[in-house]
């Protein structure tokens, strides 16, 4: 998993290593634990760190000495030093710049000319059919150069869950497009992506704690 995707779990891990964690948090940072080494990592290290907060005596730590007298000065000299170095460096950032601006214009010029930014496919809304009373699950798919972003909601869920999303291909093979934590209750709109183009893509699917929900790709799936 991700930094980005683990930041909210990561937030909770020096609370829990404390002892501080209510009891709903600390079960659902505890699933994850399981399927995250970096921060089962992160969380061995700060345990450390608490074992030995206990034994930090405050009488201990003497009192921080005076900087000499003239170290004033010395950073005001290296404040105005550095000043002058940066003066200089805009006056030649200045001169090469004039030359690269018709360059610059040029390539931002093939930029918006060269095909590339999207497949021309529209994008797809998908509502899931069938599922469980209270659980509601849809997806909004959009064409990039690079494959197909995946806005995906869901609602309903036991908090806490990890949900896996994937997409499948015309001939049946499955793509991983990502996972994210339904939290708290709440809704859930996480934003994921898959390699696989939209005009490729026949299903959309999404594995909820231990069950999986697929819904076609195209007009069958359009919501």
């Amino acid at each position: 998993m991700t930094t980005e995707r683990c930041r909210e779990w990561r937030e909770l891990l020096g609370p829990h290593a404390l002892g501080q964690l209510p009891e709903g948090e600390r079960a659902a940072l505890e699933a994850h634990l399981d399927g995250c080494a970096e921060c089962r990592a992160e969380l061995e290290s700060l345990a450390g760190v608490a074992r030995l907060l206990p034994l930090a005596d405050p009488e201990h730590f003497g009192t921080a000495p005076a900087p000499p007298p003239s170290l004033a000065g010395r950073v005001a000299a290296t404040i105005r030093a550095e000043h002058r170095s940066q003066r200089r460096r805009r006056l030649r950032l200045g001169v090469a710049f004039s030359g690269a601006t018709a360059a610059m214009a040029a390539a931002a010029l093939a930029i918006f000319v060269l095909p590339g930014g999207s497949s021309g496919e529209p994008e797809q809304h998908i509502a899931f059919q069938s599922l469980p009373a209270g659980l509601h699950i849809a997806a909004t798919l959009e064409p990039h150069a690079y494959g197909t972003e995946i806005h995906m909601y869901v609602k309903g869920a036991p908090s806490g869950t990890l949900c896996r999303v994937f997409v499948r291909g015309p001939d049946g093979t499955r793509q991983p497009a990502g996972s994210f934590r339904y939290r708290w209750g709440a809704d859930s709109d996480a934003v994921l992506s898959a390699a696989m183009d939209l005009s490729r893509t026949r299903a959309i699917g999404v594995r909820v704690g231990d069950r999986t929900y697929v819904a076609p790709v195209g007009r069958r799936g359009a919501a």
